[in-house]
């Protein structure tokens, strides 16, 4: 059997003239964290609603743990959990019964679904709110609520877009692990804005702008694309002007931007943005030298991924997929 558990072909999906998705093509393996990034309007809500049978395409494929998501929708469904942005939760039954109603729905039996209910309970973290109604519960139990029934039926494949959203930052920590843990045996596709978590949980991003995939590859390979280097130097502030320092500083070739950064107390701080990914730091240190300035404080820094997402999505045109989808 293939190791491919998600295969999209030109997918497109159209609103009258408006083209939200245009002729996406990737692959999923089994296995992978797959980070599915874009900015608001960019097509990416729309994709994986096509992929979890929501919406249907206007165009294209895409098969789905060896279904296509048209013509076999129902056996897509069985093989994956989905847990939509705003999870639709039924406020009046308790933590249990809704559990319980999911593993109905999936066609569980009672036998069954008690223990995987207990089980997936206390991996979202569950067990001391069972009784509770789910309108009494915080945002972060509600998600975490819907993060259960997404794995309820032990899917092989999990689609999860902002999955973190509303909990605490020991919650955060707590679902990244499970998310890690079932990316060991399972297919994750998980769509978020918060890209340090990607970097900490994918081990592949897809980034789609403008209703087009504009890169498919790992943190670190994105990260290395992206030419130019910044820096930050600081020099004490005794007997030098800023200005002086940042015309000298600005000067030196390979400089593209050189900026003061926070004000800091006795010293000139600034940060360096360069054209060329040549390192600068020893032309900077012969400035310092030449100057007589106290060199305090000389960094590289390495391009984050959020560099890497704002260079490929600033030229993605208007587009406004929540309000067509």
């Amino acid at each position: 059997m293939s190791d491919v558990m998600i295969r999209v072909e030109n997918l497109t999906k159209e609103y009258g003239a408006f083209r939200a998705v245009d002729q996406v093509t990737f692959n999923v393996r089994r296995g992978e964290v797959l980070g599915f990034l874009g900015p608001n309007g960019a097509g990416k809500s729309t994709t994986m609603k096509m992929l979890t049978c929501y919406l249907a395409p206007t165009a294209g494929t895409a098969n789905v743990a060896g279904h296509d998501v048209f013509d076999e929708s129902l056996e897509v469904r069985k093989r994956l959990g989905y847990l939509p942005e705003d999870t639709p939760l039924y406020k009046d039954m308790s933590v249990l019964e809704y559990l319980e109603f999911a593993a109905e729905m999936r066609g569980m039996t009672p036998n069954k679904s008690a223990a995987r209910i207990k089980e997936v309970g206390g991996r979202c973290g569950l067990s001391e709110v069972a009784g509770k109604l789910v309108g009494e519960l915080s945002k972060g139990y509600r998600q975490r609520l819907g993060l259960a029934q997404a794995i309820l039926h032990d899917p092989d494949i999990l689609v999860l877009d902002e999955p973190t959203s509303g909990l605490d930052p020991n919650q955060i920590v707590e679902i990244r692990r499970l998310i890690k843990e079932l990316g060991q045996e399972k297919t994750v596709i998980l769509s978020t804005h918060i890209l340090p978590e990607v970097q900490a949980t994918c081990s592949r991003i897809l980034i789609i702008s403008g209703g087009k995939l504009v890169a498919d590859d790992t943190p670190e390979a994105l990260r290395a694309r992206e030419k130019g280097s910044r820096y930050r130097v600081v020099v004490e502030s005794a007997g030098v002007a800023a200005e002086a320092v940042r015309e000298k500083l600005a000067a030196i070739r390979g400089v593209a931007r050189c900026e003061p950064s926070a004000k800091e107390l006795g010293v000139h701080a600034f940060s360096i943005d360069a054209a060329t990914s040549d390192d600068l730091r020893r032309a900077f240190f012969r400035a310092a030298v030449d100057n007589h300035w106290p060199l305090l404080e000389l960094v590289r820094e390495s391009v984050s991924l959020e560099d890497v997402f704002h260079t490929l999505t600033t030229k993605d045109p208007t587009h406004s997929e929540e309000a067509r989808a």
